[in-house]
């Protein structure tokens, strides 16, 4: 068996085994990527959802894939964050990795974006995931180990750092702070022994994409010179990386998963 400087094993680089994880919105999208894939490298695994059904749903996927349950919460309220952070003291010692990706999307035309779409989206897509890093710390701390920190990785999006053609006006505005966000809490808590990074994927066939890929996918794909969208094993790939010991020195980044999309005008053709 081959070995790594400091005599590990290279065939242990990509794996989460005995870990566990809060996978935040992991019942669908993007979050049920997230959960599957750190199940399928060998973490435990819990989801939050708002609904009992969706749970239900998520945890029949979910279960052939390794051990998962879920904690039905609503992050958009003060309370549903309370509500979590407490079941999780009462259910772990420790938490070796927190994806926060619950979030929502609005779009509208510009004349007509209303006020509250900015408290909605803002307070889910950003301050919720402050929030929950803020009240989960003690568990993360719990579980880091020297060479080996907690791991929070924090959901983006292309938008957060590119200029596209949609109206999604306080969505873009969100993705922008939580990748900032995260430099900032990587700054906050690397001497407490927790990295903290962001994955900012490009647009990936999920039920809050549908609508934009019905309308936009030709558009979307001449602007992305890989020539196609993100898949799940995109995603997996980039969070797997960064919460297995192959990410242990990386802290404060934001990963693009786009394709290259961002090295072009984004929503516009690429040179080919």
């Amino acid at each position: 068996m081959s070995k790594v400087a400091g005599g590990a094993a290279h065939n242990d680089l990509f794996s989460v085994s005995g870990k566990t994880a809060l996978v935040t919105g992991g019942a669908r999208g993007v979050g049920l990527i997230c959960a599957e894939a750190l199940l399928d490298h060998g973490a435990t695994v819990i989801i939050t959802t708002r609904r009992e059904d969706a749970a239900d749903k998520a945890l029949h996927h979910l279960s052939p894939h390794g051990p998962c349950t879920a904690i039905v919460a609503d992050l958009a309220t003060e309370e549903g964050i309370a509500a979590l952070s407490d079941e999780l003291s009462r259910q772990l010692a420790e938490l070796h990795i927190l994806v926060n990706n619950a979030g929502v999307t609005w779009g509208a035309p510009f004349e007509e974006y209303p006020a509250s779409a900015w408290t909605k989206v803002l307070n889910l897509d950003v301050a919720a995931a402050f929030q929950l890093v803020q009240r989960t710390v003690e568990l993360l701390e719990a579980a880091s180990q020297p060479r080996d920190p907690a791991r929070v990785v924090n959901i983006g999006s292309v938008d957060g750092h590119a200029v596209g053609t949609f109206n999604n006006f306080a969505y873009s505005a969100a993705k922008a702070g939580i990748h900032h966000l995260t430099r900032v809490l990587a700054r906050e808590l690397g001497g407490r022994g927790i990295t903290v990074n962001c994955i900012a994927p490009g647009p990936i066939r999920t039920k809050m994409t549908a609508q934009l890929l019905a309308e936009a996918e030709s558009r979307l794909l001449a602007s992305t010179p890989l020539g196609r969208l993100a898949d799940a094993d995109d995603v997996a790939g980039a969070l797997v990386y960064l919460a297995a010991r192959s990410g242990a020195y990386v802290t404060g980044s934001v990963m693009p998963v786009d394709g290259g999309a961002t090295i072009t005008s984004w929503g516009e053709s690429a040179a080919r």
